[in-house]
Formats: structure tokens, C-alpha cells, sequence
């Protein structure tokens, strides 16, 4: 069952390092003070608390003034916000959406050029006026009623906009129907603003590529320093959001891209247990770690996105066992008290990549410690390190298979059938596609057989068995754990197309071979760069991760907007 393309492959320190891949998609853009609306309740992130940290190990020098940007009306404003605001009548659906066109006008496409987007939808105003209608006449929906999002170019609409996950070979790409996630979104009421960039192919393609570069799309920067990058596949979702482009948005993940452009750009994302919400219509990589969820600025947003997005799919079988674990109002757990008596373990082996960050994080650690959870210092997963190459054969085999499936399901007219299409189809194009890296993943990828081969069926077997029973599983047993925590990474690393990404550290893999939650939360800055800490746990357990992240990200303040610097030095 194909299922999203989203993979970011980082390179722990202190193990071994199998592959150096980031995938990467929008552009982010950073704005100066927001300007706060006279509606609605006090805004959850306000200025930061604590855990500002300045450090020339980390870029540091003096930052250089920011791009000349004006400040925006919507800059850091939440989903309930807009929805008082709407109610109010300061608001329309539709001057939401013109308000946040004009933005993109301004600091996406001119200014920064962030580059988080990569096609809007010439529809949006038509479905906001539709929806101003329904709400006068019915009232709204429910939250995201009106609310513009931002999804990712690798989610299938069957509408004006195409679905190319960045790459010149799928250029005039029109999926016969909405994608799963479409559905639920178009169902909440919420309006599909457009598509963001994304590293191509969601980073799949080659081991040396830079992230938030696509060949349809170009280059995503990092809204707060434009020369750094946004990091991950779903980087345009990323860099966007920061950017206060649009509202809440939409990314995938196979291993780190929500969780790593979330942590780049000062997010909080959400990467959902496997099944949770449906990959069916969105570009594949790997069925057994694909999954979409939500990107956006607080925890409460994040939450009550991921709430739309639930649902049993028939076009997607791991949907099935989500049937009674699933539920469609994750925003009740957001609890400012909800680490008080929790039992969090502290997984050492993912620090020490970085002595700014792990002083970041001890910071982090004592902010939970004063809200009352216990922590468990340390709790390492015994297994790490021992799933590294097992990963990227399963993904090989799963990405031939997943890939030419949805290709064989477009429409009359698709461009590309198969995986060799795609690759025959780069090497015709090389000065456009493969301008700066080429496509070894690819050409590994097909040369593998079909999934009843026993090297893939062993390798997945032992992912399951060592992420999942002697991983996460059996380190929470013992400990008797409600959550596990660890730095999602390290600050933004300066792009450089010639050599390709330069990734630190990272925790994002034990979850996504375990198809498990993890939810990326801000921790504080280094240099002005924005550093996230990872929740991650059990099956199903997105109801407990949401309590805990939101009682840290209340009780840390540590969101800042972008201010769209140049460089940090």
C-alpha cells in the first residue's frame, strides 16, 4: 500500500552513520514582531522564558539585520484566534485567504524569497466564499472551518493544482481524486491555500542531496537565516508555517521530515503512529514508516489538525487497526499541568553530538523536572544502531513497490508509469534534475525484486523486532514510561548544494522504524536557531505526547518568530 514520501535519514554521532539524507521541501520565512490581534484569548507562545542561548560553535558572530519585512497582521496567530476572529466579523475566510496570497506575494515569492510554495490554488477564494456562505447560514464546521492550510506537493488533490512531490517528471500531474488527507481537510471546512516545496522525491533520490531542493521548485530557505537550511522533506511546510504563510500545515515523514523542519523552524509537528491518518493518494516511499501529519506554530494547533486528519481508509489497510485508538479532538490533552507525575526517559545515547545542545537540553530537562514529571536519566534504547542499514534495505524494496503502484493508479496523460521512468527520465534531463546531485538511491531501488524476496521480508521483520519488542516497547516496560525524550537535532546547518547536506545528530529513527508518535517541540535557540526536543513513544499514544509536549512548550515559551536574516555570521 503506497503511502507518503517524506524521509529524513540522519546521521547519529557516537553510531554508525549509514546514510546521509535530509528531506527537505518549503521555505521559510521569518517575520519581525508580531503584531497582536485584539481578539481572542492570550496567545499560547508569547515571548520566550527561557532557554535563549548565544554561541560561536554554533555560527555564532553577530547576525546580521534582518530583511526588510514588514510586520503582518497574522503574523503568530492561532487557529482559535482566526475562529474569534471570524465570528467577530474582523475576519472572512476569504480575507484570510487574499491576506496571506498577498504575504506569499511578499516576503515567499519577493523579499526573503523563502520559496516555501510551490503552486497555490487558484480555487481558494472561490471555497473561502462558500464557506463564509455555509457559516452564515449553519455556522462553521468546527475549528478549522475557514482556516487556510498548507500542504505538502507530495498530497493528491483532484483539483487545478498539481501533485508532483517537486520534480519536472510529474509536471502536469492531475490525480483522478483527493487524497485521504484532502478529504478530511476539505471536510473540516478548512481551505487548501496550496502546495508547499519539498526536497524532491522527499529526499529519497540521492545520498548526497541537499534538502528543500526540488527540480520543479528550486531552493526552500530558512525563514531565520535564509542561508541555513530548513532541513527535512517537508521543509516548504516547514519554512512556510515559521513564515506565518498560512495557519496550520501539512507534512509527511518516513524517517525525521516532520520532526526535523518542525525543530529547523521553530515548530511543533506531530509525526503520527503509522495508520493513524491515511496515506492513501500521497506519494509513496515506504508503507511500513510513511505517515502525514500536522507542522504548525503551538501544540494546540498541531492538536486539533491531527483530530481532522483521522478516519479509517479502505485505500489504506494500516488504517484498519486505528479503530478504537484513533479519536477526532486531540486538542482536550492540551493540559499546561500534564507533566506533572509523568515518567519521562531521557535516551543519552541520542546526545553528544553537540555540547550547546546537550546544555540546550539540560535546560529542557529541568523546565520538566519543575512541572513535576520524574525523569529517568538514563533511558537508552538498547537496540539503537542496529536497525541503521535494515531501514534503508526495506525502503529500496518499498519504494520500487510503493512507487510504481501510485504511478500506475494516474490518470490517462500521467507523464511516468514506473520507477525507470522516473529515472530515465532524470538522466534525459540532467542539467534540470540533477544539477547538483544524481540519483543513486534510485537506480538501488530498482534493481530490487518484488517484496516476497526473503532479504526483504527478513530485514522488515528484524526492524519490527528491534525498534519496536526490544526498543521502544521493552525500554518503556521497564521503566514503566509514559514518554521518551531526546534532541531532534542539532540548529539549522548552512545549505551548500555542492556538497550536500551536513546533518549533526538527530533521534528521529527509533519512531519511525517502530512506526510509532513522535511530536517535535521548541526547546530554546542557539545563535538565533531555533532547536526542538522530541516526545516520543508507544503505539497510539498521541493523546499522552500531546499532554506532555504542550505542558513543556506552556511552561517553556520558547517559540520565537523568524526574522528573516541574512546569515547568523
Amino acid at each position: 500500500m503506497p503511502t507518503p514520501g517524506d524521509v529524513r535519514l540522519t546521521k547519529h554521532l557516537n553510531r554508525r552513520s549509514f546514510l546521509q539524507t535530509t528531506l527537505v521541501g518549503g521555505a521559510a520565512v521569518a517575520v519581525s514582531p508580531a503584531v497582536l490581534p485584539a481578539f481572542g484569548a492570550a496567545r499560547e507562545t508569547s515571548s520566550p522564558k527561557i532557554l535563549e542561548s548565544h554561541s560561536a560553535a554554533n555560527g555564532g558572530g553577530t547576525p546580521l539585520q534582518p530583511a526588510d519585512v514588514k510586520p503582518f497582521e497574522l503574523d503568530e496567530i492561532t487557529v482559535s484566534e482566526l475562529q474569534d476572529g471570524m465570528k467577530s466579523g474582523k475576519f472572512t475566510a476569504r480575507s484570510l485567504v487574499e491576506k496571506y496570497t498577498t504575504r506569499i506575494d511578499e516576503i515567499d515569492k519577493r523579499g526573503p524569497a523563502v520559496n516555501a510554495i510551490i503552486e497555490l490554488n487558484p480555487d481558494a477564494s472561490s471555497i473561502a466564499d462558500a464557506l463564509d456562505q455555509e457559516r452564515k447560514a449553519k455556522g462553521p464546521r468546527g475549528p478549522l472551518h475557514g482556516v487556510p492550510v498548507l500542504i505538502k506537493d507530495n498530497i493528491d488533490t483532484a483539483d487545478r493544482m498539481m501533485t508532483t512531490a517537486g520534480s519536472l517528471a510529474l509536471v502536469g500531474s492531475k490525480p483522478q481524486k483527493d487524497s485521504f488527507v484532502a478529504q478530511r481537510l476539505r471536510a473540516a471546512g478548512a481551505v487548501i491555500l496550496g502546495k508547499t516545496n519539498l526536497s524532491e522525491w522527499a529526499n529519497i533520490r540521492s545520498s548526497h542531496s541537499t534538502s528543500g531542493w526540488s527540480g520543479r521548485g528550486g531552493l526552500t530557505k530558512n525563514p531565520y537565516a535564509l542561508d541555513r537550511n530548513p532541513c527535512g522533506s517537508s521543509s516548504g511546510t516547514g519554512a512556510g508555517i515559521s513564515a506565518n504563510l498560512a495557519a496550520v500545515g501539512i507534512g509527511t515523514e518516513t524517517d525525521g521530515s516532520i520532526v526535523c523542519p518542525s525543530s529547523s523552524n521553530g515548530l511543533a509537528g506531530i509525526k503520527p503512529t503509522v495508520g493513524l491518518v491515511s496515506r492513501g493518494g500521497i506519494i509513496p516511499i515506504s508503507h511500513s514508516q510513511d505517515g502525514a501529519g500536522p507542522i504548525c506554530r503551538t501544540v494546540r494547533d498541531a492538536a486539533i489538525l491531527l483530530g481532522a486528519l483521522t478516519g479509517i481508509d479502505p485505500d489504506d489497510v494500516a488504517t484498519a487497526p486505528s479503530v478504537g485508538k484513533s479519536q477526532t479532538d486531540y486538542a482536550q490533552y492540551c493540559d499546561p499541568n500534564g507533566l506533572k507525575g509523568a515518567r519521562i526517559g531521557v535516551a543519552r545515547k541520542y546526545f553528544g553530538f553537540s555540547d550547546t545542545v546537550d546544555a540546550l537540553m539540560e535546560q529542557a530537562l529541568d523546565v520538566m523536572k519543575r512541572q513535576g514529571a520524574t525523569l529517568i536519566d538514563p533511558a537508552d534504547i538498547e537496540t539503537l544502531g542496529k536497525f541503521d542499514e535494515s531501514e534503508l534495505l526495506v525502503f529500496m524494496y518499498e519504494l520500487k513497490a510503493d512507487l510504481n503502484a501510485y504511478l500506475a493508479r494516474l490518470g490517462p496523460g500521467a507523464p511516468v508509469r514506473t520507477l525507470k521512468d522516473i529515472i530515465d527520465f532524470n538522466e534525459r534531463n540532467r542539467q534540470k534534475e540533477m544539477p547538483y546531485f544524481g540519483q543513486d538511491l534510485f537506480v538501488k531501488a530498482e534493481a530490487k525484486g518484488p517484496l516476497t524476496e526473503k532479504e526483504y521480508v527478513d530485514a522488515l521483520a528484524k526492524n519490527h523486532q528491534l525498534a519496536r519488542t526490544e526498543g521502544i516497547d521493552a525500554l518503556m516496560d521497564k521503566h514503566r514510561l509514559d514518554a521518551i525524550v531526546a534532541p531532534t537535532g542539532g540548529p539549522a546547518w548552512l545549505t551548500d548544494l555542492v556538497n550536500g547536506d551536513h546533518v549533526a545528530g538527530g533521534s528521529s529513527n527509533a519512531a519511525a522504524v517502530a512506526g510509532y508518535p513522535n511530536i517535535n517541540v521548541t526547546a530554546g535557540f542557539l545563535s538565533g536557531l531555533p532547536v526542538g526536543i522530541s516526545f516520543f513513544g508507544r503505539a497510539w499514544s498521541e493523546a499522552t505526547l500531546i499532554k506532555l509536549a504542550y505542558s513543556f512548550e506552556q511552561a517553556s515559551k520558547a517559540r520565537q518568530a523568524p526574522k528573516f536574516l541574512a546569515s547568523i555570521g
